[in-house]
């Protein structure tokens, strides 16, 4: 997948006026925290980070470019406003792809259980897991293929290969889904 690129300015005025004339302007007020917890105040244009956030998952890394200066960020968080159908403020975490992160997927599931074919019962049991890597490792999303599954059999943790540079945090003996035989 492509890196997503977001132009952005620092900004120095903040509060409500100067958050409010920003939106106005087709701009959206935002602050970039990074690693050591140090915030900046930017702005970003609005049209163009709809485009990036209506399109990416909480674990994709966006290109965030202010004033030029670039570096890698995760979307941390978006305030809302449902009347409006517009974003309000957003909030980045600029990392530095040196230090790992733990991140939580919910697990997606692609295909038809064999065992399902033939009348059995798909019983999920851990709905996500929590893998840790550096931020560039990070998949965008975790997607099991369970057609291989059969009556009787399960599909554990450990059977998900996520690459050699993603660690799995969640028991490898934990079950992620089985096949429950049909019902008499």
């Amino acid at each position: 997948m492509e890196q997503m690129v977001i132009a952005a300015k620092v900004r120095s005025e903040t509060g409500k006026k100067a958050a409010k004339q920003l939106r106005a302007n087709g701009r959206i007020p935002a602050v970039v925290y990074d690693e050591e917890g140090k915030a900046t105040s930017i702005d970003v244009d609005k049209v163009e980070f709809n485009k990036v956030w209506r399109s990416i998952t909480a674990t994709t890394l966006v290109t965030l470019n202010v004033d030029g200066k670039t570096s890698d960020a995760f979307i941390r968080d978006t305030e809302y406003d449902i009347m409006t159908d517009s974003v309000l403020h957003v909030d980045f975490f600029s990392v530095t792809n040196t230090k790992k992160v733990v991140r939580t997927y919910k697990l997606q599931y692609s295909g038809t259980p064999a065992g399902v074919l033939k009348g059995g019962f798909m019983v999920t049991h851990t709905p996500e897991i929590r893998v840790s890597a550096l931020p560039k490792d990070l998949p965008v999303r975790v997607v099991v293929d369970v057609s291989k599954v059969n009556i009787g059999d399960v599909l554990y943790v450990k059977d998900i290969d996520l690459g050699k540079n993603v660690t799995v945090l969640t028991p490898a003996d934990s079950s992620v889904i089985s096949v429950a035989p049909p019902r008499s």
